[in-house]
C-alpha cells in the first residue's frame, strides 16, 4: 500500500483517539517503525504518528532534516514520548498535516520542549528542540497520540472553515503532504 493510500485523512474517527502504550519492542513494532517512516518520507512529511495510519499505539517518527535533493536521511523513531516540559516564548507557526491535505494553519506553541520517549533499541531517550521545526514538529505528533489534530488547536469558527477548505480539497483530490499557505 502507498502512503497516498496508507495515510487517514479527516473525519476518520480514529484520528481523535487516545492511543495506548508500546508495551513491548518486538518485531510487529520495528516493522510498524519502518512502515510510518516509508509512508512519512514518500508523502513528503517531516513527521507521521501511528493513529495516522490507523494503529492506535503511542509511537511517531520524524525527520525535521529530510529533502529530497539531500536526499539524506535522519530520523527518530519515538516510543510512548512523552512532553516533560514545554516553555519558552509562544511562537505561531503555520502547520500542515498529512491527514488534513490542502490545509495549513497558523497554530501557536511553546517554543521549547523537551520529550522522553523509547527508541527501537529499547534506550530512554531525550530530544530537545528550541525554535525551530522540530520543536513544532514534536508537539504536533504527540497530539496525535492524544486524539487531539492541529485544527483542535482553533477557535470553533475558524476551525469550521478549515475543515471546510479540507474536505473541498480532498474532494478536488488532494492528498496526504499538499498543502497550502494560510
Amino acid at each position: 500500500m502507498s502512503a497516498k493510500k496508507d495515510i487517514l485523512l479527516t473525519p476518520d474517527p480514529r484520528l481523535s483517539q487516545v492511543c495506548e502504550p508500546v508495551t513491548e519492542i518486538n518485531a510487529d513494532i520495528r516493522k510498524l517503525a519502518k512502515r510510518m517512516l516509508k509512508d512519512m518520507y514518500e508523502a513528503d512529511g517531516c513527521g507521521l504518528a501511528a493513529p495516522q495510519i490507523g494503529e492506535m499505539v503511542r509511537m511517531v517518527v520524524v525527520d525535521c532534516d529530510y529533502t529530497d535533493e539531500r536526499g539524506s536521511e535522519n530520523p527518530y523513531v519515538l516510543i510512548n514520548p512523552k512532553i516533560v516540559k514545554a516553555d519558552g516564548p509562544m511562537r505561531s507557526f503555520s502547520e500542515g498535516c498529512l491527514s488534513f491535505p490542502g490545509i495549513s494553519v497558523d497554530i501557536e506553541r511553546p517554543s521549547h520542549v523537551i520529550v522522553h520517549a523509547t527508541n527501537l533499541d529499547g534506550d530512554l531517550m531525550q530530544y530537545e528542540a528550541e525554535g525551530n521545526l522540530l520543536a513544532v514538529c514534536l508537539q504536533h505528533e504527540i497530539d496525535h497520540l492524544d486524539g487531539v489534530t492541529m485544527v483542535d488547536h482553533l477557535p470553533p469558527l475558524k476551525r469550521a472553515q478549515k475543515l471546510q477548505e479540507c474536505e473541498q480539497a480532498i474532494e478536488q483530490g488532494a492528498r496526504p503532504g499538499e498543502t497550502t499557505t494560510d
